[in-house]
């Protein structure tokens, strides 16, 4: 009887030690956020001359705008990411879980720049307000409105892939 309590006993502690090797094989795996090219955007200036284009994606649904840039760690130069909503009003982002510093373009149903955040901080919580009705909002690496020379009462004009 006792052998074969002892055979027992190491088939169950074999069944045992597998099922937990198994298990750690099937550990969720971590995966990087990769930029979808999905549009492009001009930015156009008071004479309706291209400023600057991006090659964009666009965040059109409810997952989409929350998630937004977070979790990214790096957003190429000529990236970046439109939010489309359904109407105009006042918008408020925050950077939670954002790993780079972003500028915030808000943008009126004419497509017309209302306001610029630029240089939103990283990790940062508060509310970052759009100050007047917006219906998109562009975000692009932080500094790079300064640097490009966009505007506020510049246009914009973009189109899906």
């Amino acid at each position: 009887m006792i052998p074969q309590f002892r055979v027992l006993s190491l088939v169950l502690i074999s069944f045992f030690f597998n099922q937990c090797q198994q298990s750690n094989q099937n550990q969720v795996r971590e995966q990087k956020v990769l930029f979808k090219n999905e549009g492009k955007l001009s930015i156009l200036n008071n004479e309706k001359k291209i400023l600057a284009e991006f090659k964009i994606e666009i965040a059109d649904s409810p997952y989409e705008r929350q998630t937004g840039l977070m979790y990214r760690d790096k957003l190429e130069k000529q990236h970046g990411m439109l939010f489309v909503f359904e109407n105009s009003e006042l918008r408020g982002f925050y950077m939670k879980n954002t790993l780079i510093p972003l500028d915030l373009i808000f943008i009126d149903e004419d497509y017309e720049i209302v306001h610029i955040h630029s240089k939103a901080t990283p990790y940062e919580t508060a509310s970052i307000s759009s100050q007047l009705p917006a219906k998109y909002v562009f975000e692009i690496n932080g500094g790079l409105s300064k640097q490009i020379g966009i505007q506020k009462g510049m246009k914009i004009k973009y189109s899906k892939r």
